[in-house]
């Protein structure tokens, strides 16, 4: 039997066990199973290799760059070049390479949601999802702005978000958890009275289905998308990175 799963901290919320699970029912893929593997400290990753014979895993929140000490290499196309994995793959010889199929998720389906890519963006939250997301927006020539908690030096704050920033970067993504189930009902702080129906709202959050920040956007007249497309586009990926 070929084991894959997902670790991170907390799983309550992650759908990749059910989405993976009716994968291999539907497409007939025999001798598998993908297990949740919930670590409280990513330490805890080396005691999970030594016990389970594993074939291939997920990395979520927030263990997406704390990951990248244990693993042997990292593809130079995708976490490499991200600073990030969330997939790694069980090389023949005993090694861990690390990729990042979040960039091809996030980017195959925000380019299906605008309708073209003169935007400036806010990118909400500097972990390791934003970082696929930043080098997504670079490549497509989508300028934008990191925005945290605290200003940084690569980042503004929340409070440094005015109604004349927000209007001007009309495409605004959040890669934060802010909103995830089960703390749903709430939304970054944003001047969400000054959108337009030129603001697009990509939220990575998937579930609930539409998010605070999402409701916040669409009843201010804007456009809003969340991230189940992204997720499957980026499990899809790593399912072929596993099996190549």
């Amino acid at each position: 039997m070929k084991t894959y799963g997902l670790i991170g901290y907390p799983l309550g919320h992650s759908f990749s066990k059910k989405y993976f699970t009716e994968k291999y029912e539907k497409e007939n893929i025999e001798g598998c199973q993908y297990e949740l593997f919930e670590l409280d400290h990513i330490e805890k990753l080396a005691q999970l290799l030594d016990e389970k014979d594993l074939n291939g895993l997920n990395v979520t929140i927030p263990y997406k760059e704390q990951v990248l000490p244990f693993l042997d290499r990292l593809d130079p196309a995708s976490a490499g070049k991200i600073g990030a994995a969330n997939v790694i793959k069980f090389e023949k010889d005993g090694t861990l390479t690390g990729y990042n199929s979040d960039y091809y998720g996030f980017r195959s389906s925000l380019e299906k949601f605008l309708p073209h890519t003169n935007f400036k963006a806010l990118v909400l939250g500097t972990g390791g999802a934003s970082k696929a997301v930043k080098v997504a927006l670079e490549d497509m020539g989508i300028p934008f702005i990191s925005v945290s908690r605290k200003a940084s030096k690569d980042s503004i704050s929340y409070d440094d978000v005015t109604e004349d920033i927000y209007k001007e970067h009309s495409l605004v993504v959040n890669t934060t958890p802010l909103g995830m189930h089960p703390k749903e009902g709430i939304a970054p702080q944003l001047p969400y009275h000054a959108t337009t129906e030129n603001h697009y709202f990509y939220d990575l959050v998937y579930n609930p289905a539409e998010t605070e920040f999402m409701k916040q956007g669409i009843t201010n007249g804007g456009h809003a998308k969340n991230g189940l497309e992204m997720l499957i586009g980026q499990a899809e990926a790593s399912w072929e990175i596993w099996n190549k």
